[in-house]
């Protein structure tokens, strides 16, 4: 792709897509917090929690309608364009996969599922959308993409798998307070659309756009003091988006750099929760063991108050994706050469 081809980049498909999934959710997320009242669908309070009164915690149901709704819209008036064949079946089969961890999570909102036969459906739905195209499948050395090596199919899977449970979780453990993960997500998100767009890798970033929307919009209800939580449905909806529109997007047309973009992105969450898996293990207690160990808590602990401790995390994501936006600009540029 040439240089002058950027100035093609859709910039109209993805604000409309970004500011419907926006809106979309700000308007949606009231009535799914008044339903959960009613019905009495509520987060109780407890030592771990940093909230004191029952909170509604279904507001992945309004995260992942806005989401939805913003990208039919943005499909009926033609911003997807043409799509190949193949690119269009990576779509669908990211969008289901996607839904397939919400209803994991919300599952475990209503009914408290345990660990391992959550993470055990977690596995299956991510085996799923790696038989359907989802995957890693080669690696490419960096700056030199006229060497790839396909990986085998068994290797293929468990990277695969591991990537997305394990970024999927990570953004899971990083809920804990008012606003991180959905802001941290959104981040994240707008770091995937640029590429995904410098690259002309349309439905990637229209994915993304959807998915940053939804996370703003949540964020309106969300920010400290919230109204409302995602729960398990909303983070892992969030968490498993993200990691597969970066393998449908970035990680899929260019070399191992690309595949580190979102690996670099989301290293602070990733590492937090490598951090307090080994702190548990070590002191003898199931990972699933819940407790005090995350970044989050132990800035609490160190005297920063409720909303400098989100927006210090904020701070941190940001400079890490525009590191790795710098690290994908310099290898496109060397790829032109």
């Amino acid at each position: 792709m040439p240089p002058g081809a950027l100035a093609a980049i859709p910039i109209l498909p993805a604000a409309l897509t970004l500011g419907t999934a926006t809106l979309f959710t700000v308007l949606i997320v009231p009535v799914v917090r008044r339903l959960g009242l009613r019905w009495g669908l509520t987060d109780q309070p407890d030592p771990r929690k940093q909230h004191l009164t029952p909170m509604v915690r279904l507001g992945g149901v309004g995260i992942v309608l806005g989401f939805c709704l913003a990208l039919l819209l943005t499909w009926s008036l033609g911003g997807f364009g043409e799509l190949e064949a193949s690119r269009d079946h990576l779509i669908w089969s990211t969008l289901l996969g996607s839904l397939g961890f919400f209803a994991i999570g919300l599952s475990d909102d209503l009914f408290q599922l345990p660990p391992l036969p959550r993470l055990a459906l977690q596995i299956g739905v991510a085996m799923a959308v790696w038989s359907q195209g989802v995957r890693i499948g080669a690696v490419t050395l960096p700056f030199d993409s006229g060497l790839s090596l396909p990986l085998p199919a068994l290797i293929s899977l468990l990277a695969t798998v591991v990537w997305l449970v394990g970024i999927t979780n990570a953004i899971n453990w990083l809920d804990g307070l008012d606003g991180l993960a959905a802001g941290v997500s959104g981040i994240a998100a707008i770091a995937l659309l640029s590429v995904s767009f410098s690259l002309h890798q349309t439905g990637a970033g229209l994915l993304a756009a959807a998915l940053a929307g939804a996370c703003l919009g949540f964020l309106r209800h969300n920010f400290n003091p919230a109204r409302i939580f995602m729960g398990d449905g909303g983070s892992y909806f969030l968490g498993f988006s993200l990691a597969a529109i970066s393998l449908v997007g970035p990680a899929k047309e260019l070399t191992t750099v690309s595949l580190l973009l979102p690996l670099l992105i989301l290293s602070l969450p990733l590492a937090d929760m490598s951090a307090v898996i080994m702190g548990r293990v070590s002191d003898g207690r199931s990972p699933f063991y819940p407790d005090r160990r995350h970044l989050h808590h132990r800035l609490l602990r160190a005297g920063f108050s409720h909303r400098r401790t989100v927006v210090l995390i904020y701070a941190f994501t940001q400079w890490l994706a525009s590191l790795a936006l710098v690290a994908a600009n310099a290898e496109m540029r060397f790829l032109w050469l």
